[in-house]
């Protein structure tokens, strides 16, 4: 299993999102700090979910990278979210 589909499932597991996107931009970033040859290093993530609700920006990106804790101490070297309750969407 990819750590894109890694990402995927936990964020699908603990969230329960309305809407999920997760693309892998490693290939922006090469030569950059972080980057690997084969990529996933570098996520963006845009999640749609209840749990946000009445949640900061802050307490929002806490929530995420504590549910992608392992991901982020390992393979993953960053990582930009965008997370949203339902009826925030304003586009990505």
């Amino acid at each position: 299993m990819s750590t894109k589909d890694d990402i995927i499932n936990k964020l699908r597991e603990t969230f329960a999102p309305e809407s999920l996107d997760v693309t892998d931009e490693s290939h922006l970033h090469e030569g950059h700090a972080g980057h690997r040859p084969g990529g996933e290093t570098h996520f963006r993530v845009y999640i749609v979910s209840p749990a946000f609700e009445g949640k900061s920006r802050i307490e929002r990106h806490r929530m995420v990278n504590a549910t992608l804790e392992a991901e982020l101490k390992g393979s993953v070297h960053a990582l930009a979210i965008k997370a949203q309750a339902p009826g925030e969407t304003t586009g990505r």
